[in-house]
């Protein structure tokens, strides 16, 4: 379907990210998922193209403006590379870049964003913790002040490219109960005290090295703190609207190569002495499998639009969100269903987006708190 909020400047673009993912990502994703991780030259290839720096000043590596367009067009190409695994491998780096960015003292800008920006370094964000999940006001990890500098203890759980990445913005609780007392903290991959365990035998995600950190007795220097002590959660609530929004357009992006995928199969496959997409069952679960990819993506794209304008739809996104890991998880049902057994084998693109739905319902903020937050976010 036409993308009325399209220009040719953005069509350029998809372009572009569509041949670097048939190129660059497509053919090898088979062996990186089996081998439990993508090669680091990804990370520079992808940062090459300038997709971590939106939003961010061009002097620090950034792109010097935003476009959620732009960042949707990303997101979903991407996306269709057969794994969302290698995807979620570089684009960790995208939800921490911004609290540096805005937060982070001059010097450290200088220093850090462009070697995490051009993929030479990694970067995560370090949130959850194993006590609470989604309940970020139960953060236990507690940094105290000691003279001029901070000592962190606490650990963190399910942090995407946590065993890789050289940076990391953690938050802590510094005072107070509740979301108030929450501070962020940047916090270097050799920094003594710290440390992290890789999180094996997942359902998806392979390819995506996930960790559980490990801060004992972490001394951090004062310049460490990211902007004041006591609002860390207040500075990144807007960070988590562009994660959301660019788990939409990733999720849009796995319907559509699900969707081409069943098509080409039913083209090609023939049952009872003709080819199975002229069975009228078979077309009527792509004609709902297709309906489904309209709707996400005419909502997907309408608050893109209405984000470059300066508004922040934060209930729209919220229920996008949801609305999309249902419609994902329908499509990869019903992928399989048209695949039978063959959809049901390892190193098929469908067998993996069908695992992989769960952590898009879960992650970057589950169904249930979603839903929730949208009534809040709606006056109710």
């Amino acid at each position: 379907m036409r993308n009325p909020f399209e220009t040719e400047e953005h069509s350029a673009f998809r372009e572009q990210v569509r041949k670097f993912v048939e190129t660059e990502m497509s053919p090898y994703v088979d062996q990186w998922e089996e081998d439990g991780e993508i090669p680091w030259e990804l990370h520079q290839k992808v940062g090459a193209m300038g997709v971590f720096g939106f939003g961010i000043d061009e002097k620090y590596g950034g792109l010097g403006f935003e476009d959620c367009i732009m960042r949707a067009i990303f997101a979903e190409e991407v996306n269709k590379c057969g794994s969302s695994g290698p995807p979620a491998a570089v684009g960790g780096r995208s939800i921490s870049v911004g609290p540096i960015a805005k937060l982070a003292r001059e010097e450290i800008k200088l220093a850090v964003l462009p070697e995490v920006l051009c993929g030479n370094k990694g970067s995560s964000l370090a949130i959850t913790e194993p006590s609470g999940g989604s309940d970020v006001a139960r953060i236990k990890t507690q940094a105290k002040q000691d003279g001029s500098d901070w000592i962190l203890n606490g650990s963190k759980a399910f942090i995407t490219g946590g065993m890789r990445s050289d940076y990391f913005v953690v938050a802590a609780r510094t005072s107070g109960t509740g979301l108030q007392g929450i501070s962020l903290f940047l916090v270097e991959g050799d920094a003594v005290g710290f440390d992290r365990t890789l999180i094996e035998r997942k359902m998806g995600w392979w390819s995506s090295d996930t960790a559980s950190l490990y801060f004992d007795n972490v001394r951090l220097p004062k310049e460490s703190l990211l902007g004041h002590e006591g609002t860390g959660f207040l500075q990144i609530v807007n960070n988590f609207n562009f994660e959301r929004f660019s788990m939409v357009a990733g999720m849009l992006g796995m319907m559509k190569r699900t969707f081409d995928d069943a098509v080409a199969w039913a083209k090609e496959r023939d049952t009872f002495g003709k080819p199975l997409i002229q069975h009228q069952v078979i077309r009527h679960k792509l004609a709902d499998m297709s309906a489904k990819i309209d709707m996400i993506q005419s909502y997907l794209y309408q608050l893109a639009h209405i984000a470059n304008t300066g508004e922040m739809p934060v209930a729209e996104i919220c229920k996008a969100k949801f609305a999309a890991s249902k419609a994902l998880e329908f499509c990869c049902s019903e992928g399989m269903q048209i695949l039978g057994g063959a959809g049901y084998l390892r190193g098929h693109s469908i067998e993996r987006y069908y695992r992989e739905v769960k952590v898009q319902a879960i992650g970057g903020g589950s169904e249930e708190i979603m839903r929730d937050l949208a009534m809040t976010q709606m006056g109710f």
